[in-house]
């Protein structure tokens, strides 16, 4: 029986690592087939074996942990807290102190231009960068080391590699001028490369987190809680208790009042109200809704009161479907990252054989240690392949992030990939191209009337009142700074008495 899992993975730094994951989880006898994705963080699996879902998903789990790096099953109904850690290496408070740390070893260098040459004692230099280069890049020292104990180099082992001989080096030219000031130290060096990709991981991982808003605009159409009946009887002393949605289940009665959002898919039993269903079919019409017809989850109800036959909750509710539509185009690999994964995976081992040959080139041809160092460090720091594991998983999840933001899901990242051949875009009708509710553009003022003495007895009519028309009324009096008639409601209020 063939089985779909997504998983979690924390700690991947490039494409290499991609790789490796995906070689890990190939190698378990039940995976049919296994893709990686950097950019979302998140590997889909799908399993050949009719095994109990739990247990394929540890052994699975199990594989990863073994290739270096952490795994966890998904769950959108029952997400985990994060644990706040007490320092975080990988968070923005590490960033701060490495910048704060580096700035004075480059500054001398900033001002050369203006003929100003200053130069920082050689303890300082020291002193500076050495919380740099093992507190704060203790990281790069960690994910590469698991990665060369599992057989294959990432590009935290380049950064770990380079900056540890630029920084040997310095203390190397340090020693021999007899613990002096020599001009030929590379403290800045070592600091400055770690600071400057820990930026880059930074701003890699809001890019990660803006693209994931889409998603989590979908998840918030789920109120917390629904009002679930109990009895089956409905009367006039019929009482309802307040739970969180994931208790409710296929079969229990779900009240809605007039303003809220539907909790599940359903069917009506009771009652009859109209229904703004625009996040799910982009039409800003009302749908009326009485007693048999179907409801969606995350719509918001009108002016009446709705009892619902709950049918689809949780997972199996078209609004969680949706969810896993943008997820899945967002892990999905297109064609082309494919090929850079494959490119990726040899990338790291050739980089650091170019940089070995490099220094016994510069070495015992050139005769000079320095060099032969400081070239090597250069081809180990500037090789970096992040860019080209990152970029195309990037594109993808701007791409179907924003796209899913305005209501326009993209059925996989081969679909996008292709999009760019589109010449012609048809729309079978024109609801589907409005903003998804009602608004008041303009307003004509007959027999006498004041525009301004209309718009503020509609507002005053409107006030309370949950209907999307009259919301649309309210808002163009608010947009128009317009005061409802107050005294209004009330005086109809007595004439009705």
């Amino acid at each position: 029986m063939q089985q779909n899992i997504i998983l979690d993975i924390k700690g991947m730094t490039c494409a290499s690592c991609v790789a490796r994951v995906e070689k890990a989880l190939l190698k378990v006898p039940s995976v049919d087939a296994a893709s990686v994705n950097l950019a979302t963080e998140k590997a889909q699996i799908r399993t050949m074996d009719g095994g109990l879902v739990g247990d394929i998903q540890q052994t699975l789990i199990q594989a990863i942990e073994k290739s270096g790096y952490e795994a966890s099953v998904v769950d959108h109904q029952h997400q985990a807290p994060v644990k706040k850690k007490i320092f975080d290496l990988h968070g923005t408070a590490a960033l701060v102190m490495a910048i704060f740390l580096s700035a004075p070893l480059i500054l001398p260098m900033l001002l050369m231009p203006w003929g100003v040459h200053v130069m920082l004692p050689a303890v300082a230099q020291f002193l500076l960068a050495t919380p740099v280069q093992f507190v704060l890049g203790s990281r790069f020292y960690v994910a590469g080391f698991k990665g060369l104990m599992s057989g294959s180099g990432n590009m935290d082992l380049l950064v770990a590699i380079g900056t540890s001989a630029a920084y040997g080096l310095s203390l190397y030219q340090w020693q021999r001028s007899n613990w002096g000031n020599p001009h030929e130290l590379y403290f800045e060096s070592a600091a400055v490369v770690i600071t400057l990709v820990m930026l880059g991981k930074w701003l890699e991982k809001r890019a990660k987190q803006e693209t994931t808003e889409a998603i989590t605009a979908l998840q918030t159409l789920w109120p917390e809680s629904a009002k679930l009946i109990s009895s089956k009887k409905i009367d006039l002393n019929t009482t309802y208790q307040e739970v969180p949605i994931a208790q409710i289940i296929p079969g229990d009665w779900v009240m809605v009042l007039p303003g809220e959002r539907i909790p599940v898919d359903g069917v009506v039993l009771e009652g009859r109200s109209e229904l703004d269903e625009s996040m799910l079919t982009g039409e800003t019409q009302l749908i009326l809704k009485a007693v048999h017809s179907k409801v969606t989850g995350g719509s918001m109800n009108g002016s009446g009161r709705l009892l619902i036959l709950a049918e689809g909750v949780g997972e199996e509710s078209t609004l969680a479907k949706m969810i896993r539509l943008v997820e899945d185009a967002q892990a999905l690999k297109a064609p082309i990252q494919r090929l850079v994964d494959q490119v990726s995976s040899w990338f790291v081992p050739a980089v650091v054989l170019i940089a070995i040959g490099n220094f016994l080139f510069s070495f015992f041809y050139l005769g000079h240690l320095e060099t032969a160092v400081l070239h090597s460090v250069a081809i180990l720091v500037i090789a970096c392949p992040c860019a080209l594991g990152l970029a195309t998983p990037a594109a993808i999840m701007a791409g179907t992030g924003a796209a899913a933001k305005y209501g326009i899901l993209i059925k996989d990242a081969q679909a996008l990939e292709l999009a760019h051949r589109v010449n012609i875009v048809a729309f079978d009708k024109t609801g589907t191209l409005t903003i998804g509710h009602p608004r008041v553009l303009g307003l004509h003022a007959l027999d006498g009337y004041q525009e301004s003495d209309l718009v503020s007895m509609a507002y005053g009519l409107q006030m309370g009142s949950e209907h999307p028309l009259a919301k649309a009324m309210i808002y163009f009096s608010v947009e128009k700074k317009i005061e409802p008639v107050a005294l209004l409601i009330s005086k109809l209020h007595c004439f009705a008495h």
